[in-house]
């Protein structure tokens, strides 16, 4: 009875992690690409443009070094998850009022805002990690997490596109637009926060055995197949980073798009995701997610260089759908190896230590990439362009350095990378070598 009594509220939390799920996939749709969009018409500068991707992350990622440590003194994940949302959600009634309060500086103060939120948003990350790994079973995770992606992205887009038809809107007044949309997020967040206070948290015990120091980990790379793996994600994180921010400056200011075309190309991607998510979550649960990150990550370097050859919306659109399915596989992927290679004791530790190092990669590539987007010479015109290549050089780079050092955790079918993907692209079914991969 005890046992059938915990499925029923596991499931009750998992119907209140859904709704809070909706609600911060709307937030996100009305302030994920469009933060960028809003220094621009703030008239940041490159450089405060990189910084706005930089300080957030930074910041983010170091408080996370004392998350595991808050959480296991307060004994409790859903306390620490409350009460960093709520923060969160407050923090974007000062970002929608910048307009309105500060006359002067005013991409400062949305650099300190957004930082502010961002640490408030990752601090119970660690925390929600490892509260969702205790109810859904390993088995199901790439199924489950697959469905709950797509469903939420569904709303995401739906918000985004919401968000750029206000912009339009409001035209030349895109600043008043933008208080609408960022006020948008701040109700989306906050009731978000409402649903996510209703979820179940099944006990855990932490122990002194569990306990290690952040240099104790960094100090187990050679031996650590999962310290191996946060330093790779990392090194992609730095990567992507150096052009990443910038990609919303070049369709504004370069290509000089209004809203809705930047809205469209912005979106495709997300929209890409939604669509496939759901089949490299089974391939994932029969392959494993090592074979599916070591497939993704051969196409992941192609992607920035795909801008170098031509600027036309149609063309825009085509290669953002195809960068969409591949990250939607690298990503879920990513996500649930974490949830196969830690133990559960050590789990709300290893995200924080994860977070802080990813966190740091992301911070250094997007500071790199602010300064060399003036100073590398141009390709096709464009200084952008020539910082879009770089990126995808060193993506190939460190994907050629780690993923040979990186093993699966779990037992999985053997499956040939090409048949792998016939079958994720639909093209021919997959054939399995009778053989396992651990």
């Amino acid at each position: 009875m005890p046992a059938m009594r915990k499925e029923g509220k596991i499931r009750q939390s998992l119907k209140n992690s859904f709704i809070d799920g909706a609600f911060c996939s709307a937030m996100m749709g009305f302030t994920e690409q469009y933060i960028t969009p809003f220094a621009v018409a703030l008239k940041a500068s490159s450089e405060q443009i990189g910084m706005l991707t930089a300080f957030p992350n930074l910041v983010a990622s170091l408080i996370q070094l004392k998350s595991a440590d808050v959480t296991e003194h307060m004994k409790s994940r859903i306390r620490i998850i409350t009460i960093f949302v709520f923060l969160h959600a407050m923090m974007f009634l000062p970002i929608a009022l910048i307009p309105a309060i500060f006359p002067g500086n005013r991409v400062f103060w949305l650099i300190i805002f957004v930082t502010l939120a961002a640490s408030f948003n990752a601090f119970p990350g660690p925390a929600w990690t490892s509260l969702m790994s205790d109810h859904i079973p390993a088995r199901r995770r790439g199924k489950y997490f697959g469905w709950r992606n797509r469903v939420l992205g569904t709303i995401t887009i739906s918000c985004a596109f919401i968000a750029g038809f206000i912009l339009n809107v409001f035209g030349k007044d895109k600043l008043s637009g933008f208080m609408v949309i960022i006020g948008l997020a701040f109700l989306s967040r906050f009731t978000s926060w409402y649903f996510l206070k209703k979820m179940y948290e099944p006990a855990i015990k932490v122990t002194k055995e569990h306990y290690f120091t952040f240099w104790d980990f960094v100090r187990r790379f050679r031996e650590s197949n999962f310290a191996k793996f946060v330093f790779y994600v990392a090194s992609i994180s730095f990567a992507v980073n150096i052009s990443g921010p910038f990609f919303a400056l070049y369709m504004l200011r370069d290509l000089n798009m209004n809203y809705a075309a930047y809205t469209a190309v912005a979106i495709s991607p997300t929209i890409a995701t939604l669509l496939t998510m759901g089949i490299w979550g089974r391939h994932a649960d029969v392959v494993g997610n090592m074979k599916i990150i070591r497939l993704t990550s051969f196409f992941i370097p192609v992607i920035p260089v795909l801008w170098l050859f031509g600027h036309t919306f149609a063309y825009l659109v085509i290669i953002q759908i195809f960068a969409g399915f591949i990250w939607a596989g690298y990503n879920l992927s990513v996500f649930n190896f974490v949830y196969d290679a830690v133990m559960p004791e050590k789990r709300t530790r290893c995200v924080s230590y994860l977070n802080v190092i990813n966190g740091s990669a992301i911070c250094a590539g997007a500071l790199l990439g602010g300064f060399l987007a003036r100073a590398l010479p141009p390709v096709l015109g464009y200084n952008l362009l020539t910082l879009f290549a770089l990126s995808g050089i060193l993506r190939a780079i460190f994907s050629m350095l780690f993923l040979p050092r990186i093993k699966e955790v779990r037992r999985v079918e053997k499956v040939r990378s090409i048949d792998l993907f016939f079958s994720v692209t639909r093209l021919r079914p997959i054939e399995v070598e009778g053989e396992m991969d651990i």
